[in-house]
């Protein structure tokens, strides 16, 4: 649907309910149609491999649901990124972003990430900053995730260790 707007948008405009053809420069900016219609990194990792972290963060307010995925490596580096949406052009968009601007990066970095960053990148109109909220919120649950996971094996592992050694 949202191609369908840009096409028509981009002919010069759409007609109202009389016939009429109103202008409208772009309903969208190009980079969130770019991003919409050619998403980058979208999947999925195995939520339980010990390399992944999964951030789902969603906003009530409009439906939208956002799933971002990291795998990070021995380091701490982020070696791989993706992400599942469900919501608007602009969503996606962000998802989208989030996940080129990550790879790559010690996770400490992307933790800098701001929304307003992803907004400015995309010249998302106040209306439709939630979405890359949604984005620096996905980002920073899907590295708490990880460290999450990493904490707990590391206290499974020495709770192993100190089992073994009074056996």
């Amino acid at each position: 649907m949202l191609a369908q707007i840009a096409r028509r948008v981009s002919n010069g405009g759409i007609r109202n309910a009389n016939g009429a053809l109103i202008s409208l420069k772009r309903a969208y900016h190009e980079k969130v149609v770019e991003h919409y219609n050619n998403p980058r990194n979208v999947g999925s990792f195995d939520k339980n491999d010990p390399s992944v972290g999964t951030g789902l963060v969603g906003a009530p307010a409009c439906g939208d649901v956002m799933k971002l995925q990291i795998k990070v490596d021995e380091e701490g580096n982020i070696v791989d990124s993706c992400f599942k949406t469900f919501g608007c052009g602009s969503a996606i968009a962000s998802s989208s972003v989030a996940t080129e601007w990550i790879k790559g990066k010690p996770m400490e970095e992307v933790l800098t990430i701001k929304n307003s960053d992803i907004a400015k990148h995309l010249s998302l109109p106040p209306v439709k900053l939630h979405c890359s909220m949604l984005a620096e919120d996905a980002i920073k649950a899907a590295v708490k995730d990880y460290k999450e996971k990493k904490a707990k094996a590391a206290g499974q592992a020495s709770s192993d260790d100190r089992a073994e050694a009074a056996a």
